[in-house]
Order: structure tokens, then sequence, then C-alpha cells
């Protein structure tokens, strides 16, 4: 028996026609002429009293979280954008649309799915990490990225939503849940790129079948974020600051385990990269060695035969360091040591791990994640001198140090010829050298267990949308 709620829905979706008609009769007539939808405002009115009973709804809900942050955003109708809904910020508000022809199609629960779906990219601030992205990945690439991370944490999608599992079905992946927005992101782009250069030379028919920009009937995950090109031009720090105000007066009860760890993370965040992103940023710039080889002749010197050319590409020497004077947990480091893996394995590289305290206790190589060994259970004070002398001594590119910051204030030895990144654990504070020779960020906190935990079960780095499975 149909409800009230589906009769109105109906109603509205025969109306949501009606203006479409309305817009592609006057553009008929006025050909060459630009021309937009004209959306009567009795209809807008009628419409958003629907709204208004899914936001009741959420409001209902015990993670009324999203309700109250609906409360805060103004409210818009646009035919074309390519799913049901979509934000960006304008006017100092987030600003969110609807698109009647595609959410009107969805129950109340799908309806909810995608305003939630919505609040998550906001609060997971992926308008400026997709911003920050952009022109490195594809845009379709980006956007199926981004959605896998927000609608793991949600039920009742959409049937054409894009989850995990129907990107791994499409493009025979095998992507592992409760990962990173920029761990989904380059495994897609990666798979994007191998289906592109099976795909040349044939015809694109996409051209010919191009319907009017001004109305979108149907989800199209290439074009769900093209709005957020609309939003106005704002500093990362206020906008931050912004979401995060209205965050504050959306905390009215209980919220989900997940959703408090993508607040904590916002609430944690700088205006400035993450280790971890700022890491990939720098492995970008870190020149692998060069290999000797008789098969090219030397550049310098090209008519003499006895002098060997040289090759790039050779893998580069990554070294990780590791303070195990107790400063840094068993939780901190795996999760940090699993994000470099993660970082550097589509780089031809070497790892080095340096267990150290008041000296070096350890040194190893990894490959993958199970290569990583128990630490040693030795608990000395803390010197970063030895590192340096030891790195000093071998043929580094790039050494990652994870350490509370508490050591010596200066440096007996000078760095030479690597680069360095200082991570400073969640206990800790700063990095006591006066001269640090490279960037310093801080590790995310991560919840810390009296047992040991496998390295995918908890996340909480801040930046990364936590590694924790929703509670529903």
């Amino acid at each position: 028996m149909e409800t009230y709620f589906d009769k109105q829905k109906r109603e509205l979706y025969d109306k949501s026609n009606m203006v479409i008609d309305t817009y592609l009769m006057s553009k008929a007539n006025h050909k060459g002429d630009k021309f937009e939808v004209d959306i009567p405002q009795d209809f807008k009115a009628e419409f958003f009293r629907l709204v208004d009973k899914v936001s009741l709804s959420l409001m209902e809900e015990k993670d009324n979280f999203y309700g109250y942050f609906l409360f805060q955003m103004s409210r818009d109708i646009r035919f074309d954008i390519s799913s049901p809904t979509a934000v960006n910020f304008k006017g100092a508000k987030y600003i969110i649309y609807f698109n009647p022809i595609i959410f009107l199609s969805l129950n109340i629960r799908q309806m909810e799915s995608t305003i939630k779906h919505e609040i998550l990219h906001v609060v997971s601030m992926h308008l400026i990490r997709a911003k920050e992205l952009k022109g490195k990945y594809s845009t379709l690439a980006i956007n199926m990225a981004m959605d896998i991370v927000v609608n793991q944490y949600l039920s009742n999608l959409p049937p054409y939503a894009t989850t995990l599992e129907s990107v791994n079905n499409t493009y025979s992946l095998r992507l592992e849940p409760y990962e990173t927005f920029e761990y989904y992101v380059e495994n897609i782009q990666t798979e994007l790129d191998l289906q592109e250069v099976d795909d040349e030379g044939e015809e694109d028919d996409s051209d010919k079948n191009m319907k009017d920009e001004n109305i979108q009937t149907e989800y199209n995950p290439e074009n769900t974020h093209d709005i957020w090109d609309d939003s106005d031009d704002i500093e990362q720090k206020t906008l931050r600051e912004f979401t995060e105000k209205v965050v504050n007066n959306s905390q009215k009860g209980k919220i989900p385990d997940y959703l408090g760890g993508i607040i904590s993370a916002l609430k944690n965040s700088k205006s400035e990269l993450p280790w971890n992103l700022y890491l990939k940023k720098l492995m970008g710039t870190v020149e692998s060695n060069k290999k000797k080889t008789i098969t090219r002749r030397n550049r310098r010197q090209p008519d003499r035969l006895d002098l060997r050319g040289e090759l790039r590409g050779h893998k580069a020497n990554i070294a990780v360091a590791l303070d195990i004077s107790g400063s840094i947990s068993d939780e901190e480091f795996e999760q940090a040591i699993k994000e470099v893996l993660n970082i550097v394995k589509n780089y031809n590289n070497e790892i080095t791990i340096i267990e150290c305290d008041s000296e070096i206790r350890r040194v190893y190589k990894v490959k993958s994640i199970k290569d990583i060994k128990d630490r040693i259970n030795i608990r000395g004070s803390t010197k970063f001198n030895p590192v340096f002398e030891y790195a000093n001594n071998k043929n580094i590119n790039l050494l990652v140090y994870f350490t509370d910051g508490k050591g010596e204030k200066r440096l007996k030895v000078t760095p030479r010829g690597y680069k360095i990144l200082w991570v400073i654990s969640a206990r800790g504070d700063k990095l006591s050298l006066v001269q640090p020779y490279g960037a310093v960020k801080k590790l995310g906190k991560v919840e810390i267990k009296k047992d040991t935990v496998d390295v995918g079960d908890v996340r909480s780095d801040g930046y990364s949308m936590n590694n924790q499975a929703p509670i529903l």
C-alpha cells in the first residue's frame, strides 16, 4: 500500500519532469540563447517539505549528528548534478544541492544515506584533499576513491553507489576495506591507466550521446563532485575551523565510533600536510641511486670507452629509524610502517629498519609488513647521533625517524646526501634538536591496546578516515 510519503514523492517526481519539459521547450524556442532551468518557487517549497521529513527522520535516529549538521546547511535544487545530492562551500556556508529526478527515485532510507554521504565528505575534508590530488590523478579515480571511503560507513545505499565491492568487481581489483583515501585513488588510477592502454584505438561514442548539460537524469561517478569547483576560494585553515564549528554544533548526543574517529581526525589535523602525505610528496623528489653500466657511454665523455655510463632507476635506499626507548608504541609503529610500505611500494626502493635508543640495536631490511620483526625488549635513553653516523656511512637517500622527539639538542655529525623526515609520536611534543635538518611532522593518535594487535585492526592517524569498521 502506498504511503503518504511515497505519494508525495511520486507527485514531486512527476512535477520534476514537467519542470524539465518546460525548460526543453523554452530552450527549443530560443535557439542559440544561453538558457537555464527555471525552477518554480512553489515546486522548491514542496520539494523541501519532503526533505524536511527526511531531516526529521535523521534527527530521530541514534546518530542524529547528521540531522543537526544538515540543519546548519543551506539547500538548493540543481538538475545539472549527476548524483542525488552534492555539496560545496559558498557564501560562508556549506550548501547541499539536490537533483530531484535522481533523489526522488530513492526510498527514505536511501535518501538519508545520500545526505550522510555528503556530510561525511565534508567532515573528512575531502573538498580540500581532492583538490590537492587534482592533476596527479584522474577525476574518476579521485571520485571513486572518496566515495569508497565514506560509503564503507553507510548502509541503505542506492543500488548504483560506488562501493568497495562494486569497484573490486568492475575493475578486477582486490582493494582492502577501511584503507586511506590515498591508497584507493592510487590503486584505482593504476588500473584505469592499464585499461586506457588496452582500449587505445577504440572509437569513443560518448560524444554522440551527449545530453543537455543542464539536465542530468542518471548517476555518473565521473561527475559526482564537479560542483566542488564552484566553491568559494577560501584558505584551508579557515575552512577547517568553520567545519569544526559546524561539527561542534551538531554533537548533541552519543555518536558512532567511526564518526567519532573522523571528527577527532578533523580536530587534530593542521593546515599542513600530515606526515604520510608529506612522505608521499617527498618520495617524488628522492632520486634513486645511479647504477654503473657498460651498455651506455659516459655522458660527459662519450669518446672514453673505458668510462662506464650510468642508469637511473636503480633502487633508492630508504631508512626507517625507530626509537625503541618506549616513546613509540607497537600500535603506532605498526600502523606507521604499514603506511610507509604502502607509500613507497610503487617506487623502486629498498627499506632498512633501524632500531635504536642510545645506540643502534638492530638493522634489517623489509619488503612487506610480514618482514617486520618484534621489537627488541630494551628501553634505554634516546640519542639521535648513532643513526646519523650510520646513515652518513651508508648510501641512504631518505631517512624517516620515528621518535617522541626527546633527545639531544644538537647533532655531533652533520647529515650528508640524504633527506630527512622526523615523525613525532602522539605521546611526544616537539623535537629537541635546535636544527632538525629536515621536516618535522606529528604522528596521529592511535588506540593503544594491551594485547598485540593486528596491523589492520586500528587506524586513527587522523587524515585517513580511520582504519576501523563502522558500527551501524
